[in-house]
């Protein structure tokens, strides 16, 4: 019998030990002395419900009254003899769910993403955020530092990642069930570039309104405005906009059998500026021949001239509220001048006025290769990993043409193989009326998060999204989001500010 018992102990010893053990949880103040790959731990407290400030006199808090206590930790990241990555992960001291949700930044970066990490933080994630390896909103950083532009271009949140997780399995004693990633415009190009360039990093990915490819977005951010302020008779005045949209409006909405002030689907949409050309003089109900010309270059794609090849896709119809972003004048967009300032030519004196699309496209393609030119659309190891890619992109982006969502998801299920259905690992919403990851006339309030966790988590891919518009608090109008390439169409009953009224259907 004792020869029995000792062989079932050993047994169970063996089977114990085959599984990895479970680390001791962390204190906050304990994580301090956590070992962190080519990275020190530069500050570790607990911070009490509501009582978060964003540093450097960012806001006064009032935005984060509702967080709940969490711990703190900051960190500088080193993987590079010339990087300087700061990084902040926060950890809810009680109500974690279990699970990681890494956020993005916007433009150029150089800063912490506080708003994004606290609505994480609020929903019960561990999240991280970097500054990506640099302060300040310019691209003057890369100026001779081609190991920043690298931590720039997806080092900086690979890195935040592994080092993130480290500090969440010592502080709660486990790993994270789930690790997400959630970020829109430049956070939405680092959503792609860590799909491709670190495939095991997320289970879940949510990309929106993509900056990709930064070396084309760019280009044809400079293309048009070199089209408007090439000279004063060419320049749209901002006054103009309006009735611009106004006309679009009047010769696209009812396309999809719905006078409802949103374009469904622009690319239905064919609306030439000439239009609304002067009869006589100029004025403020029309455009001039010159603004014509500059308008049809703002709602076409920028092209090679020799070759005819697609650059960047351009402005759909119903973008018109949103030109004054980038064509306000009387410079190009500053975010756009930067790259080829300091990182194509080098030269923070370049000339926007010497601006040649085909040359500094090439130029530019040659310089950002593996940083910021195309990302490769072949996720198949992310695929096969069973990560799940949700991507999203509103139709009256005023920033980055919208389009290249479109292109982007359809040169992936192209290229992406290996897997039994590109179907089941990535989805597109296109969002009607909606602006650059927020904002614009239609519905373009919804939860991304709340679509993918039960795709990762339960296998339920989503087919339809409830996106609201909001004003003033309250709800003024509900409408489904579709999976590309189906768009919402009205029943013929019922509301039509009410989601219930409408099908997601095909073309």
């Amino acid at each position: 019998m004792k020869w029995l018992i000792s062989v079932w102990c050993a047994a169970a010893l063996a089977w114990a030990m085959s599984f990895p053990a479970l680390a001791a949880s962390t204190s906050c103040d304990g994580l301090s002395s956590v070992s962190l790959p080519h990275a020190t731990i530069t500050a570790v407290h607990t911070v009490a419900a509501g009582a978060f400030t964003p540093p450097g006199g960012r806001g006064n808090g009032e935005g984060f009254k509702k967080l709940p206590s969490f711990c703190r930790v900051a960190a500088t990241l080193r993987p590079s003899a010339d990087s300087d990555i700061k990084i902040e992960v926060w950890l809810p001291v009680s109500g974690w769910n279990g699970k990681f949700q890494a956020v993005g930044n916007g433009g150029w970066a150089g800063t912490i993403s506080y708003p994004a990490m606290s609505r994480a933080l609020e929903h019960g994630y561990a999240t991280s955020s970097t500054d990506t390896g640099h302060a300040g909103a310019s691209a003057a950083f890369a100026l001779g530092h081609p190991e920043k532009l690298i931590d720039y271009a997806y080092r900086s949140e690979h890195e935040m990642t592994v080092n993130a997780k480290t500090l969440i399995a010592a502080f709660y004693g486990s790993e994270p069930s789930r690790s997400y990633w959630n970020g829109c415009s430049t956070g939405g190009r680092q959503a792609l570039m860590e799909a491709q360039r670190f495939p095991n990093d997320f289970d879940g990915i949510i990309a929106g309104a993509a900056a990709n490819p930064k070396t084309h977005l760019d280009a044809w951010r400079i293309w048009m405005a070199q089209a408007m302020f090439k000279d004063q008779a060419s320049v749209i005045p901002v006054s103009k906009f309006a009735m611009i949209h106004e006309a679009v409006l009047a010769a696209c909405d009812g396309g999809d059998g719905l006078k409802d002030g949103l374009i469904q689907d622009p690319t239905k949409c064919h609306f030439d500026p000439r239009a609304i050309e002067c009869k006589g003089g100029d004025a403020p109900t029309c455009l001039t021949t010159a603004q014509v010309a500059a308008a049809r270059v703002v709602m076409s794609p920028a092209k090679n001239r020799k070759t005819g090849a697609e650059i960047f896709p351009g402005f759909e119809p119903g973008t018109e509220l949103g030109w004054s972003r980038m064509l306000s004048g009387p410079d190009p967009y500053a975010t756009a001048v930067d790259q080829f300032k300091y990182i194509v030519f080098g030269k923070p004196d370049w000339d926007w006025r010497t601006f040649d699309l085909e040359r500094d496209v090439a130029a530019a393609d040659a310089q950002g290769q593996g940083t910021l030119s195309s990302i490769d659309p072949d996720l198949s190891a992310f695929a096969r990993h069973g990560g799940k890619l949700l991507m999203y992109h509103g139709w009256s982006d005023q920033d980055i043409a919208p389009r290249a969502s479109i292109n982007f998801y359809t040169r992936t299920l192209e290229a992406t193989h290996g897997v039994p259905s590109n179907a089941a690992w990535v989805r597109l919403f296109m969002v009607p009326g909606m602006g650059h990851c927020s904002g614009g006339e239609g519905p373009n309030t919804f939860d991304m998060m709340t679509a993918l966790e039960p795709w990762v988590e339960r296998g339920s891919a989503p087919e339809r999204i409830v996106a609201s518009r909001i004003t003033a608090g309250k709800v003024e109008r509900t409408r489904p989001l579709c999976a590309y390439p189906q768009t919402a169409r009205y029943s013929g009953t019922g509301s039509i500010d009410a989601a219930e009224s409408f099908a997601c259907k095909a073309q």
